[in-house]
Parts: structure tokens; C-alpha cells; sequence
């Protein structure tokens, strides 16, 4: 084997561990980004409104998506070129993080959806409180 092969299966093997260290390193910022669970639970609000717009601050991931999306495109190039031994961690690690943040984002949406739905409700029963009161 000649010493140029030698010299491009070393650095084949660096870049292969760069590469890895990126998507393990985007993956960890990616967590990073997620809300904390306290942050979810906890409820500080004046009234029911006030508690959803609090959760669906909490409910935001911030940059994880970005994160998340530089984990999978180093992945791909990665497994593309073969680069990677063992790969199933890093993809197990990728699907984890993924599914994290949809059911996030499912949250999100469905806490906005109730933030839009909740002060329509609250006219619609003053609404027929007054017709009520209005009949007697």
C-alpha cells in the first residue's frame, strides 16, 4: 500500500470521526434547545388565557429544529460515504430527538388552537348569560 493511500484512509477515518462529533454535538444542542419539563408543567397565569399563552411560550424548541436539521444532513453524509462503523446510535438518537420535537410542536399547535378557541367560548357563554338574564 503506498503511502498516499495510507495518508487518505487516516484522513478518510478523521473526517469520519469529525463527522460523527457533529451530529452527536448537533444532537446535543438540539436537546438543549427542547423546554424543560418544569417549565411545561408549572402554570403562572391571571386566568385560563394567561396560563395557555404561558404554555405555548414554554411549548416553543427554539433552534432545536435547526440543530436537529444539521444532526440529520451530517448523518446522511456520513452514512452516504460509508464513513461511519457503527451508525445505529446516531440514527436511533436522530428518530428520539425527532419525535421529541413534534410531539412538541402537536402541543404548540394544539394550546394555540385553545388560546383562539377559549375567548371566542367565554363571549359566547357572557353572550347567553345576558339573553338569559335578558328573558327573566
Amino acid at each position: 500500500m503506498s503511502q498516499s493511500t495510507l495518508d487518505n484512509d487516516e484522513l478518510f477515518g478523521e473526517a469520519a470521526s469529525e463527522m460523527r462529533d457533529d451530529v452527536e454535538a448537533s444532537l446535543a444542542d438540539a436537546r438543549a434547545e427542547l423546554p424543560d419539563s418544569e417549565s411545561v408543567w408549572e402554570a403562572q397565569g391571571d386566568n385560563v388565557l394567561g396560563v395557555l399563552n404561558g404554555l405555548r411560550s414554554a411549548l416553543d424548541v427554539g433552534a432545536a429544529a435547526d440543530h436537529l436539521r444539521d444532526a440529520k444532513k451530517w448523518f446522511t453524509m456520513g452514512q452516504r460515504a460509508d464513513a461511519f462503523d457503527d451508525a445505529e446510535d446516531l440514527e436511533a438518537s436522530i428518530e428520539e430527538v425527532e419525535e421529541l420535537i413534534g410531539t412538541i410542536e402537536d402541543a404548540s399547535e394544539q394550546v394555540g388552537d385553545l388560546t383562539a378557541t377559549i375567548p371566542d367560548l367565554k363571549s359566547t357563554l357572557e353572550d347567553a348569560a345576558s339573553e338569559d338574564d335578558e328573558e327573566e
